[in-house]
């Protein structure tokens, strides 16, 4: 469990130094980098015969890989995407969906046939093909650094301020949506791992609890394709509704769970719940993109994971030691439902905020615009009285 944690922990823990490195070195390189670690430290695991290796070769190099490969994966469409961004991510996120329905089907046979340590060198092969898969990432947004620097292709080192780049925080709207959405998270995950333990609680072992996995999983990837096309159609910063909408649903059908004393009424919840963690995650980037900008999507994307990764490593254990204490998950999840519903309210107050910063903004350049006018008007002038000066000179002579 621990060895879990901690991965789940680190893949969102070094998010930041992802995005400084994605905007150091470009989305390709670090993914190709990142599959290989991964590939590295998953491949050394299934030679691991004791588990405190294990905290090192998957707890944190596989993880740390993972890492690395995943956020570029966010980042590149922007490049190519603008309409249809929301569209976009839904599809590329729905794979996770796709593959959270399939692969705890495919691991028991796999573990039941070849064993554990060749199940994951089975699994190298998904590795392998996001190492290939990186090497696709061309970036179409014109490397500033290249310019500055003179030469192309020829690194310069940055300054620190474009190294570590907070000035996203500067970014009222965005500082809300930072940390905002990690207040919502603390009781998020809540559901997702210890569901299955209170299903054996309630309904013992005479119940599928793998059919709700395979309902969150599928609803989870037809939410992200439907609310991705949805986002598309709502402009600016008001996709963030979406996201109040799911966290809304979310936190209610995270009460009901304890309520719910029939086992189809609970594949009912988790529907719904896979539905709306699909409208969560597949309008992360097109938010950021919407908040900061295609320059700066980079680290924001890397602030907001990393701030992620404390109520996702604190939640469930909480909602565990209470468990331990009253013997049943029931005030868990009535509590778990609740920091989604307050960071819904939170995230409402960003379009109307995101508004007034793009009004204060469109005033500058209007100032901007006049002084110009100006300047041209006295050079006109200037080149005028010039002109006629030359005139009378050349008629005297």
């Amino acid at each position: 469990a621990w060895v879990n944690s901690l991965s789940m922990g680190m893949v969102f823990f070094c998010s930041p130094i992802v995005s400084i490195f994605t905007d150091l070195f470009g989305c390709r390189k670090v993914a190709v980098i990142g599959a290989a670690v991964g590939f590295a430290g998953l491949l050394s695991s299934s030679f691991v015969s004791t588990i405190e290796p294990l905290y090192f070769t998957y707890g944190i190099l596989f993880a740390c890989g993972c890492s690395f490969a995943y956020q570029p994966s966010l980042v590149i469409l922007g490049h190519y995407f603008k309409k249809r961004l929301g569209l976009v991510n839904g599809i590329v996120t729905a794979g996770s969906s796709l593959f959270t329905v399939s692969l705890p089907f495919l691991l028991r046979v796999l573990i039941d046939s070849v064993g554990l340590y060749n199940t994951l060198r089975v699994l190298c092969i998904l590795l392998f093909v996001l190492f290939l898969a990186g090497f696709t990432y061309k970036p179409l947004v014109s490397n500033t650094k290249d310019k500055e620097g003179g030469k192309k292709g020829k690194f310069r080192f940055p300054p620190e301020k474009k190294i570590c780049n907070f000035s996203v925080f500067k970014v009222l709207s965005y500082r809300i949506w930072a940390f905002g959405i990690p207040a919502a998270l603390f009781g998020y995950f809540v559901p997702y791992v210890h569901l299955m333990k209170h299903v054996k609680d309630r309904f013992g072992d005479s119940v599928p609890e793998e059919v709700l996995l395979l309902c969150l999983g599928i609803t989870s990837g037809v939410g992200r394709l439907i609310f991705g096309r949805v986002a598309d159609y709502i402009p600016g910063a008001k996709k963030v509704y979406l996201q109040v909408a799911s966290f809304f649903f979310i936190g209610l059908m995270s009460m009901m769970i304890p309520l719910c004393h029939a086992f189809g009424s609970l594949i009912a919840v988790c529907l719904f719940m896979g539905l709306f963690d699909g409208c969560f995650i597949c309008i992360m980037a097109p938010i950021a993109f919407e908040l900061v900008g295609a320059q700066d999507v980079s680290q924001a994307i890397g602030f907001l994971l990393g701030l992620m990764s404390i109520p996702m490593t604190v939640g469930p254990p909480i909602a565990g030691l209470l468990y331990d204490h009253l013997g049943t998950y029931d005030v868990a999840f009535y509590l778990a439902g609740v920091p989604p519903i307050v960071g819904g309210v939170i995230l409402c107050f960003i379009p109307w905020v995101h508004e007034r910063q793009k009004l204060k903004e469109r005033a500058k350049p209007v100032d901007g615009e006049t002084t110009e006018k100006m300047l041209e008007n006295e050079r006109t002038l200037v080149s005028d009285t010039t002109e006629k000066s030359v005139k009378e000179m050349e008629s005297g002579f």
